[in-house]
């Protein structure tokens, strides 16, 4: 699985999100910036980014660093886009 397919399946699991996905072969970091987040803990986002990833995160993917934020945490973290 390569860093592109990671984003492809989060992003259509959270048609609302934007992925970035970096990483290759089962090592990925990821960052997802969703709306739909905002009425998320911490823990309800991650599962909810987790199950995007289906089978593929129990077998392709041996670690995944994952960030969330929504849209406004996003741009107080990088003011600069």
């Amino acid at each position: 699985m390569q860093a592109e397919d990671v984003k492809q399946l989060i992003e259509k699991g959270l048609p609302d999100a934007e992925a970035i996905v970096t990483g290759d072969g089962d090592h990925f970091e990821a960052t997802v910036i969703s709306p739909s987040f905002a009425d998320m803990n911490m823990v309800k986002q991650h599962q909810a980014v987790y199950r995007t990833l289906g089978d593929g995160f129990q077998g392709a993917i041996h670690a995944l660093a994952l960030k969330t934020y929504t849209p406004e945490q996003w741009a107080e973290q990088n003011p600069e886009q």
